[in-house]
């Protein structure tokens, strides 16, 4: 993958971004919550660490909204058009961002790499064959490949 191709933003282009390295990973959740937050049958997040999204203008602002864990998400919008560009769960915090694949400029560049919740998703919606898909959460040593679980922990521990 060409990371110079991972360009995104909003809406009406107030916030742009660049990523500097291709997604840890990227789930696709199938969960009732993400449906009610995306208005849609499921949200695409690719995992990658916040010091590897470089905003070339204007910043996103970020807002504290319920979650269905209890202990919330920050959520990165543009405060224009309130596009949800990233967020921030409480589980992984907030060195790392759950970047919303539709808003990045090609997003057939970044396919799901596992289903999640698919014990949820909508009766109409048909996994593909042979697609990585599990009922509920995900066990992240056993599905990540090495070298994203070894950023991710140098992401969370502030080294990365």
């Amino acid at each position: 993958m060409v990371t110079a191709m991972l360009e995104g933003g909003c809406s009406c282009w107030q916030v742009r971004y660049r990523l500097a390295a291709p997604p840890m990973f990227v789930h696709c959740c199938h969960c009732r919550w993400c449906q009610r937050e995306t208005g849609s049958a499921f949200a695409l997040n690719a995992l990658v660490e916040a010091d590897r999204i470089h905003l070339p203008c204007s910043a996103p602002e970020i807002l504290l909204t319920p979650s269905e864990s209890g202990a919330g998400q920050k959520i990165a919008r543009c405060p224009r058009c309130r596009v949800a560009l990233w967020s921030h769960y409480a589980g992984a915090g907030d060195r790392i961002c759950f970047l919303r694949v539709g808003t990045l400029d090609r997003p057939d560049l970044v396919p799901p790499d596992i289903h999640i919740y698919t014990a949820s998703r909508q009766p109409w919606f048909v996994l593909p064959e042979g697609v990585r898909a599990v009922p509920e959460y995900y066990d992240m040593a056993s599905e990540w490949p090495p070298e994203s679980l070894s950023r991710y922990r140098q992401a969370r521990r502030g080294s990365a």
